[in-house]
């Protein structure tokens, strides 16, 4: 079993850093041989900071932890609101929905009372073959 790692990616509260997380994270599963989770991570990340990014007006951050058998990725705000999971509407209102059919759980939590809330959710780890090369 590989060692586990964690990285932290601070964002602006500005749409475009959704891309360039995704990117990162991209980067970020390939050298670690993750590349079955890429797809459903690239999509949970897109939702859970976009959310953050779309509700409130301060900065973001997306982490990311691999340890034994679980991926976890979660996004960071400085909203410290509750998410809500709403009926969808044409393009929106769809995120914790997808969060919810395609993580294998998530969840949230208040950061120091008001200092923002992180929402995570975690996907089974499944190393690449290629690890043993």
């Amino acid at each position: 079993m590989p060692a586990p790692w964690e990285y932290t990616l601070y964002i602006p509260h500005d749409p475009r850093a959704v891309g360039i997380c995704r990117r990162a994270l991209r980067d970020i599963l390939t050298a670690h041989h993750l590349p079955t989770l890429i797809e459903p991570a690239e999509l949970l990340a897109s939702e859970l900071l976009g959310n953050a990014i779309r509700h409130t007006n301060g900065p973001a951050a997306l982490k990311l932890r691999q340890s034994g058998p679980s991926f976890r990725l979660g996004a960071w705000d400085t909203d410290p609101t509750p998410p809500t999971t709403t009926q969808p509407h044409g393009e929106t209102g769809r995120g914790l929905h997808l969060v919810d059919a395609y993580a294998d759980d998530w969840g949230w939590f208040q950061v120091n009372g008001t200092a923002g809330k992180y929402v995570w959710c975690e996907l089974k780890a499944v190393l690449s073959e290629h690890l043993c090369d």
